[in-house]
């Protein structure tokens, strides 16, 4: 099982999520629109609930750990992000180690009112620092459907590397199988992509 841990920036908290966000999160749903077309976000407490759940069921697996992000300026849940698909390689033995390989980082999302404001780009540091750092992965990943190119702007911004397009990969907020558009960081370029996060939230 992954510990629960809580990330904390300047403007942004990243809390363990639990059952009690769910309302928070749907307030924080509401009036998405277009904003959230690459993505599925539940819309009714039940919806909400589950995807709770399932968090919490990925993190007990020790394949997941999820988060609430909370703006600390007013303590506003502004959405959620996880680490998800946790690896631990298979390792000969005397080669064993306690903490994840590898992991992805993605079911990212905000309210409108928090696009733009450094929140994400806050949070993208905590999580990869946490991962580099904390638990000494070698590659953190990231997919995102290949026709969101805002997110894939972002992702280039924050200096991941585009490793390719993997055809049919995961299924689409349209419920079909979408291509996904794939970057990834690994450790060597960590402390480079750490600057960059640090400049562009210094720019805000």
């Amino acid at each position: 099982m992954i510990e629960p841990v809580v990330l904390a920036g300047r403007q942004v908290r990243l809390e363990p999520l639990g059952l009690r966000h769910v309302e928070p999160l749907l307030q924080a749903a509401r009036g998405g629109g277009e904003l959230f077309r690459w993505t599925t976000i539940p819309d009714s407490a039940a919806g909400m609930a589950d995807y709770v759940a399932t968090a919490l069921k990925w993190q007990a697996e020790g394949s997941g750990l999820a988060f609430a992000t909370v703006r600390l300026a007013d303590g506003t849940v502004v959405g959620s992000t996880r680490f998800f698909l946790i690896e631990r390689w298979f390792r000969p033995p005397g080669h064993e180690r306690a903490q994840p390989d590898g992991c992805e980082i993605g079911f990212t999302w905000l309210a409108p009112g928090a696009i733009r404001s450094g929140i994400n780009t806050e949070a993208k540091l905590l999580m990869l620092a946490h991962a580099f750092e904390a638990w000494g992965v070698h590659r953190v990943c990231f997919h995102t459907d290949a026709r969101n190119e805002r997110s894939r702007a972002a992702l280039l911004g924050i200096g991941a590397h585009f490793e390719g397009v993997l055809r049919a990969h995961r299924l689409s907020a349209e419920l079909m199988p979408r291509d996904s558009a794939r970057y990834s960081v690994i450790a060597a370029e960590w402390s480079a992509v750490r600057a960059r996060l640090v400049a562009r939230l210094a720019a805000h």
